[in-house]
Parts: C-alpha cells; structure tokens; sequence
C-alpha cells in the first residue's frame, strides 16, 4: 500500500480543523497537539505520541477535520491515503465491515460528548433549540473557589496532582454552600479541557477526580476575586479577541533576552512578518494597539530599524491562561 512519511517542525500544523478528510496517520516518532477553536483562544483537546493513530474515523465518513493537529516536537508522520486503504478494505467480508464501521460509529458520538465535556461547553434546550449556559461571574469564581476548598482541605496528594473525593465534593457544593452540581460539573469540564483537572469514571457509578494544579487555581481565584471587586474604571479587561494578540507577543518575547527590569523588546515589524508562519494566524504592526491603551503593553517605540514594543513576559504569561479559563467558563458579567 502507498505510503508517505512526512516530517514535521515544531510548531508546523499536520490539518486544520474542517480540513477535508483524504488520509489517516500514523506517528512514528515525536508528540503532537490536538485541539479546538473556542473563540479566539485555543483549547487541547490531548497530546499524542509515537504509535498514535490520526484521523482514521474519517475514513468511513469523509467528514472535515473535526480538530487541529499541530506537532509541538520535531515529528515524523506516516501517511496512509484513504484511497490506497479502501481497495484493501473492499477485500474483507461484509460482516466485519458492518461490525467495524457499527464501532466507529460509536466511537465517533462517544468523542463528541467527550469533547463537549472537554471544552466546557454547557448546554440548553428551549424548544428543540440548542444554546450555551453561561454563569454570573461570581458564581463561576466561587464555583473555583469550592473545588480549590475541597482539594487544599482533605485532598490527597498523588503523583499527578491532588484526588479529590467526589461525594464530598458533591456535599460542599450543594449542602455547605448551595450551588448546582451541573454547573460544578461544567466547571470541572472547562478545568479537564485546559489540562488542569482530569475525570475517570471508574465503573459502577464511581468516579475519580484529580486535580491537577491546585496553584494555578489558587492564583485565578484570588486574580479573579480583585478583578471582580476593583472599582469600574481600575478595571483591566483582555477581550476574547485580543487573546490571539496577546498569545502572538508572549510568543515573540520568549525569543527575546528581557533586560535588567525584566522586560523584553519585540520588534513589531518581526512579529507581522512571522506570525502566519509561526502561529498560523496574522499579527499586523496596529492589532496591538488595544493592549496599549490598557497598558498590558508598552507604548510603541520607534526606531531607525522598525518600531518596537516592550513586555514583561513573566506577567503576561501568568495573565494570559487566566483569562483563557475566564472566557471558558462562558461568564456572564452581566449578571
């Protein structure tokens, strides 16, 4: 059967979500990141390595890419076209084509909900119409705020993080402080989606939770609690479409060497003409200017060779994944 190996830089995408679907793969060495658009932020939805398979469900469907792939190592990819699979496929008898057909099937509805769960997508039915749950900011921060609680208080250390016991989890949500479960449970979804938390079901009913960084939850419910009480016009907000923005400088200003004040100066011109290649998405010179005037960024600086900016890049990368699980979360401010 034909075949081709394909190698793959850090950072270089393998397909695009609603990418049409004409060959599975199959790592041969190297990990790689799977992951969906939420918005302007991105959400993974797992990380896979040598002995891995790509994209084989499409096989029976041919439906778009319903992820992104992006190597986040140096790669090697087998590719095995669907069309050279199809003649052996045709070969075998139809009772276990119906059988393996019935299973992907099955396997590709499971994903679904599975990656419903993942990104935190909560959901509602009005007459037949589906639509998103969002919760009033203060909920979703105590929300936070409780499964911190129960993890700090009487969580067990493991190697991966804390276990958390469900039942009491449960208990503390709806006895002590008298919020719904199905929103605890969104939480914890949005929480899995972004790598903080993982979920088992154990069989017969029993679940483990892990919890699996206490200090990152910690430091955004504090950050979230001042955010939330600073006074209206102390108040410093990313939007969800300037994540991108702000992704794009963290990414830059790693490259750099900041100096004695810990900042690190990013050439504008630089970020404009790499971002396509680098982040698959464009950075123009002016798309920073609203982090500028919220003074997340320095003003602009201009120079002989170009026009620079400069950055803590410590700061952004601690406030950028808050905000991410902020807008993750679906808050409502609004309310």
């Amino acid at each position: 059967m034909a075949q081709h190996v394909r190698q793959l830089k850090s950072g270089e995408l393998l397909f695009k979500e609603g990418d049409p679907s004409d060959s599975m793969y199959v790592v041969k060495k190297g990990r790689l990141s799977v992951y969906k658009a939420k918005g302007s932020t991105e959400v993974e939805l797992a990380e896979i390595g040598a002995g891995s398979m790509i994209g084989e469900m499409a096989f029976f469907d041919q439906k778009p890419r319903s992820a992104s792939i992006r190597a986040t190592t140096e790669s090697e990819i087998i590719e095995l076209p669907f069309k050279a699979l199809k003649a052996q496929y045709d070969t075998f008898p139809e009772w276990i084509k119906a059988i393996v057909k019935t299973i992907n099937e099955h396997l590709r509805d499971a994903n679904k909900r599975i990656k419903n769960l993942e990104q935190g997508t909560a959901v509602s039915y009005k007459d037949g119409v589906k639509s998103k749950v969002s919760m009033p900011a203060h909920q979703a921060n105590k929300l936070c705020a409780i499964l911190m609680f129960v993890a700090g208080k009487w969580g067990t250390a493991v190697p991966e993080g804390i276990d958390i016991k469900p039942g009491l989890l449960r208990k503390f949500t709806i006895q002590v402080f008298q919020e719904p479960t199905s929103k605890m449970q969104m939480v914890m979804g949005v929480l899995q989606g972004l790598g903080l938390l993982k979920q088992e079901d154990l069989g017969e009913g029993k679940q483990k939770i892990t919890l699996l960084n206490k200090d990152f939850l910690e430091g955004f419910v504090e950050w979230f609690n001042e955010y939330l009480f600073a006074e209206a016009e102390k108040r410093v907000t990313v939007l969800q479409d300037e994540l991108k923005i702000l992704r794009a400088v963290i990414h830059f200003s790693k490259k750099k060497t900041p100096d004695a004040k810990g900042l690190s100066k990013i050439s504008l011109v630089e970020m404009q003409n790499d971002s396509m290649k680098e982040l698959t998405y464009l950075v123009g010179i002016n798309d920073v200017n609203g982090l500028i005037s919220k003074g997340i960024i320095s003003e602009k600086i201009q120079e002989k060779d170009g026009t620079y900016i400069q950055v803590s890049t410590s700061e952004l990368e601690r406030i950028y994944p808050y905000w991410q699980l902020f807008y993750a979360l679906e808050v409502d401010m609004a309310t």
